[in-house]
């Protein structure tokens, strides 16, 4: 099966779409240039199979690891897992593709997002932020706890993170303060300079 999918990302490739990664800094040791749509739709032929996404995420390819996230169920990815897979992330492609097709759909996305915008490491930020930005859009709700530490950790953010992690901040509070005008009111007091 692995051997198939491999095989079937040269039928795909794009030169031109690949080449233009390796110049923006996406380095990987086999990147095919495939389009995510094109990904998406092929993966459509495949079952949920954590095996299979366990053993596509081992190849340094881009287009292995991408469909690794859209065949792993969510339901059987365990904590260990998700540290591992993070910890071989090198790509902010691969993170933010990660977190909207694997993380944020996880059991345990919540306090995951809330662990890693208090990381260290931008990548792990960065992910920790888009997490909570796809649960606010489902309209999940922070608990009083969860509202002080996010408050916290983005007036931080916002003062020293690089501008890729700032933005996800912005995005996430923003998605946050759409929930109702209470946390509208919460987002404008402690981040006026959002405003």
């Amino acid at each position: 099966m692995l051997k198939q999918i491999k095989q079937s990302f040269r039928l795909l490739m794009n030169g031109e779409a690949s080449r233009s990664m390796r110049e923006k800094g996406l380095e990987y040791h086999l990147n095919w240039g495939v389009a995510l749509p094109q990904l998406q739709e092929m993966a459509k032929d495949y079952d949920k199979d954590l095996q299979l996404a366990i053993d596509l995420w081992k190849e340094d390819i881009r287009e292995c690891k991408i469909m690794a996230t859209l065949i792993m169920p969510a339901e059987k990815m365990s904590r260990e897992l998700v540290d591992v897979w993070m910890e071989q992330t090198r790509s902010k492609e691969i993170a933010e593709i990660a977190v909207q097709n694997l993380y944020a759909k996880l059991d345990f996305a919540p306090p995951l997002a809330f662990e890693w915008i208090a990381d260290e490491r931008p990548l792990y930020q960065l992910c920790g932020y888009h997490i909570l930005s796809a649960l606010f859009k489902q309209g999940i709700e922070p608990n009083e706890r969860g509202i002080n530490e996010l408050i916290d950790q983005v007036q931080v953010t916002l003062k020293e993170s690089d501008l890729p992690v700032k933005h996800a901040a912005i995005n996430c509070m923003n998605h946050f303060a759409t929930l109702n005008v209470e946390y509208e009111h919460i987002v404008r007091q402690a981040l006026p300079d959002m405003f």
